[in-house]
């Protein structure tokens, strides 16, 4: 059996290397996906009547992407470090799984970008009214959730906002400068949109370049085995 050549080994190693930031990466995420499930700021949205389903399927989305990061990039390294056809080859078809999905899924968001901008809105300010008229902890919570992650307060933006005791908390002449979580939103989905794209993309050139390495160390392995 014949020895793999430099080349080979540098890609072996590189391979390794690609996969093990991607079970860190996938760590990562299925952590923010449990935190956002579990954490007692953000479970509040899970308790509310009426929650969009987009924040629902965004977290569950993150956990099961999360956990089949950490396998994937699991069956990545075994497989590069063990020389496994076996494992390298699964590991390939997860990644163009992977990439398939998020293709589907970046075609999915564009299209239905205008649907989840406005329900988004219409559920934060529903939110928002239910509690100024009820006061539930659980409304608190889920208000507070919403305006620290995207930095905004009420409806308004207005230093006068009736719900102040849920927005960040603010020093001086900030606190003249809040954004509504209206326009939050907007900007979100629509200002940063480049941005987002930009690392969507980011992320399919790194996977493509995954299936090819592991594809090429498949086929240096096969034919080292082959020669006697």
């Amino acid at each position: 059996m014949a020895a793999l050549t430099s080349g080979e080994l540098c890609v072996k190693y590189l391979l390794f290397t690609f996969n093990f930031v991607i079970w860190l990466a996938g760590t990562a995420v299925l952590a923010i996906g449990l935190w956002l499930r579990f954490d007692k700021k953000t479970e509040g949205l899970f308790q509310v009547q009426d929650s969009p389903t987009a924040f629902f399927t965004g977290v569950y989305i993150l956990i099961v992407a999360g956990a089949l990061m950490m396998v994937v990039g699991f069956l990545g390294c075994c497989g590069a470090i063990r020389e496994s056809p076996c494992m390298l080859g699964l590991f390939f078809m997860f990644l163009l799984l992977i990439f398939a999905a998020e293709v589907a899924a970046g075609i999915w968001g564009l299209s239905n970008k205008d649907k989840i901008v406005s329900e988004l809105k219409d559920f934060y300010t529903q939110t928002y009214n239910n509690y100024l008229s009820t006061k539930q902890e659980a409304l608190k919570e889920a208000l507070r959730a919403i305006q620290y992650s995207l930095q905004c307060c009420g409806t308004t933006g207005t230093a006068f906002d009736v719900a102040q005791d849920t927005c960040p908390k603010k020093e001086g002449l900030q606190i003249l400068v809040t954004t509504s979580c209206p326009a939050a939103i907007d900007d979100l989905f629509n200002a940063k949109l480049h941005i987002i794209g930009g690392v969507g993309i980011g992320i399919g050139v790194i996977m493509i370049f995954g299936m090819i390495f592991s594809m090429l160390l498949c086929c240096a392995i096969k034919r080292t085995r082959d020669i006697v």
